[in-house]
């Protein structure tokens, strides 16, 4: 939890292993070593403990989906792909776990790629996959779309997540009202669906 909220403020390469054995209470730096072996394996295993809620979450919606014939619109696969998260960012214990996986993103992808090992982001990738086949505009526009959306996504539940720390941001106008969630999920139906502009088709 320690360094999950240190890497989630200030990003993995800005956080030092002694910031982190602080963090936690500790001495000495060998508690890292001796719990996790390196920084690296701790990164991976955090992100690692993250991810397997999320995928576990997910992979119950599209059964429960499936179940009932399959997505009927892309509103319910961006239910499925970001339910989960905003119900991980709920919990205390998760707190900062997106911002984090945001930076490591960011700033060092193939680290990222290799906690995942294309084990623990099946079902993300099984939603992107229905995207694929139900958004009907060019394969150029709609690939870059989904790589805008999950960049999108990430900036939004980043910031909702920052907001959970502080009681008086979380009942903001921006993030208190009822209908945030589901306007949020407007904003990035919109971002898939919407019609390319004349300029844009001009362009392709």
């Amino acid at each position: 939890m320690a360094a999950q909220l240190l890497f989630a403020h200030h990003g993995v390469n800005a956080v030092t292993v002694q910031q982190i054995v602080a963090a936690a209470g500790q001495k000495n730096n060998a508690a890292i070593h001796y719990h996790f072996g390196s920084k690296e394996e701790l990164v991976r295993e955090i992100v690692v403990d993250g991810a397997a809620v999320l995928e576990r979450r997910r992979q119950e919606m599209l059964k429960e989906m499936d179940a009932k014939g399959g997505p009927k619109t892309v509103r319910d696969v961006l239910h499925v792909l970001i339910m989960p998260v905003i119900e991980l960012e709920n919990e205390p214990q998760w707190r900062g776990y997106i911002r984090f996986t945001s930076h490591l993103h960011a700033s060092d992808r193939e680290a990222l790629a290799r906690a995942l090992d294309n084990r623990w982001n099946s079902g993300y990738v099984a939603c992107f996959d229905h995207l694929k086949k139900m958004v009907k505009i060019s394969s150029k526009l709609l690939d870059q779309r989904l790589s805008l959306l999950n960049i999108y996504a990430n900036a939004v539940l980043s910031a909702r997540d920052a907001a959970l720390e502080d009681s008086k941001t979380a009942q903001s106008r921006l993030w208190g009202q009822r209908f945030t969630l589901e306007n949020i999920l407007d904003s990035l139906e919109a971002a898939l669906v919407s019609a390319p502009s004349e300029s844009t088709r001009d362009l392709l």
